[in-house]
């Protein structure tokens, strides 16, 4: 068999309602080179993992399922470096969570080909459609037009509402690299980050997957205001770090991102006198701007 060129993860827990486009979308491609898809179950009690069975039995060449008999997350195990980084064989690496999917049948082509073009870069997303309630809720994209995204743009950019998940392919060194932001926490955004530093983030302008908000499992779930907070001062602790492990480089966009994640805590503890502070006034103004951001894209 021919060598795996691309590696597609994708993370599934409870996705019994939506995992067959997930991985209708993955057996699709249309590519000039082989691919695999492995399927992490994380125990799921809905029949997910029957469906992934499913799908392994049709396309064997493909589906690579992993099953697990314990929630692992539920345990606090790191699901990706623990299950995850052991079986890629692929050259690049592809992401999408199994509440997620693909629209283009050549999204694996056009990203592989895009990196290639760009070999000072570790990191190729795309425009993504959001969906909430089956219905168009907008889209996510980092800039108009195919080009490259600075790394300092992924910086301020915080994560999924900058670039999807579901766009996320890789360079497989820069994914599986443990870097010190990636001992604080390992989410989209610190992979997207550490992706982005040597040579920025190649953009696709063209639609190629859809991300579902608010779906039962995802994390806007199954975090309450606690849990919130928590993450909010763990982002904090990361760019930290990221200041550090970069030298610097990336000091003005982390100043500013920090202060966007303290933003957040202020709304969260309902301190919303604390988002005025007339002795720091350019902290003032991003707090400021950032909350109303945040309250806009809640009620509209």
């Amino acid at each position: 068999m021919d060598e795996i060129k691309v590696s597609v993860i994708c993370l599934a827990y409870n996705h019994a309602k939506y995992i067959r486009d997930a991985l209708e979308g993955f057996v699709s491609q249309k590519t000039g080179f082989p691919f695999e898809v492995i399927v992490h179950d994380d125990a799921s009690t809905d029949g997910t993992d029957g469906i992934i069975r499913e799908y392994q039995a049709r396309y064997p060449d493909i589906i690579r399922p992993v099953f697990q008999k314990v929630n692992q997350y539920s345990r606090g195990i790191s699901i990706t470096p623990a299950f995850i980084f052991p079986l890629i064989r692929g050259r690049f690496v592809a992401l999408c969570e199994g509440d997620d999917y693909w629209t283009d049948h050549k999204k694996l082509q056009k990203q592989v080909e895009a990196l290639e073009a760009h070999p000072e870069a570790d990191l190729c997303t795309h425009k993504t459609l959001r969906l909430k309630n089956g219905r168009f809720d907008g889209w996510i994209a980092p800039r108009l037009g195919t080009g490259i995204v600075p790394a300092d743009k992924v910086i301020l950019g915080g994560g999924g509402w900058f670039c999807a998940t579901s766009s996320f392919l890789c360079r497989r060194e820069a994914y599986l690299e443990w870097t010190p932001v990636r001992e604080v926490i390992v989410i989209d955004y610190t992979l997207a980050i550490q992706c982005s530093v040597r040579g920025g983030m190649v953009y696709l302008k063209d639609p190629m997957s859809a991300y579902r908000v608010g779906t039962e499992g995802s994390w806007t779930k199954r975090h309450d205001r606690k849990a919130r907070i928590k993450n909010r001062l763990v982002m904090i602790q990361m760019l930290d770090v990221l200041d550090k492990w970069t030298e610097g480089r990336f000091s003005r966009a982390i100043r500013i991102r920090r202060e966007m994640f303290r933003s957040d805590l202020l709304l969260l503890n309902k301190d919303y006198l604390g988002l005025y502070s007339p002795a720091r006034s350019g902290i003032n103004l991003i707090r400021l701007r950032h909350s109303f951001q945040k309250v806009i894209r809640r009620w509209f």
